[in-house]
């Protein structure tokens, strides 16, 4: 393996793993926290964040991510031979589907429902309390879990690697 694909690896270890704690915190806290606020203001808040989320370090780690991913998956696929890597490849994967691709097709169309809704109707309060609060918890916590595994995959692929 050469250095920097070691580096590489080592550095994303590090961002799966930020990624899955960015994620755990909405799902264990964040989004309860915002169910148990008084009329709107998790919905406000909720709306708030979902724009404020592309301005800032999370958006260049989650969206850098994906081809850092490739290349994991692909290197470790093409261009390499020894035990562990199955295990980086793996992980590349994980975080493509379970990481990226989830909120591509599952909680980026809740976000962009919610935020065309209008806060006045009673509608939004409906959406917000039976669909959105469930289902966008629900596959956060995948993408959580998705991010948590690519990081202990490859963890364990390097690993691997190191002791043959």
């Amino acid at each position: 393996m050469s250095i920097w694909f070691y580096i590489l690896c080592q550095v994303s270890v590090l961002g799966f793993a930020l990624l899955g704690g960015v994620f755990l915190a909405f799902s264990d806290f964040i989004m309860r926290s915002l169910a148990h606020t008084s009329g709107r203001g998790g919905i406000e808040a909720m709306q708030v964040i979902n724009r404020e989320v592309f301005r800032y370090i999370f958006m260049a780690l989650f969206l850098g991510l994906v081809p850092v991913s490739l290349v994991l998956t692909g290197y470790a696929t093409f261009g390499l031979s020894s035990p562990g890597a199955t295990l980086i490849a793996v992980s590349g994967m994980i975080y493509l589907v379970g990481g990226f691709g989830v909120t591509l097709v599952c909680n980026v169309p809740l976000n962009e429902t919610l935020a065309r809704m209008d806060l006045t109707i009673e509608d939004t309060q409906r959406f917000w309390t039976a669909t959105y609060l469930p289902r966008w918890t629900f596959w956060n916590s995948v993408r959580t879990a998705a991010c948590t595994a690519a990081s202990a995959f490859l963890l364990l692929g390097i690993l691997r690697m190191a002791q043959a």
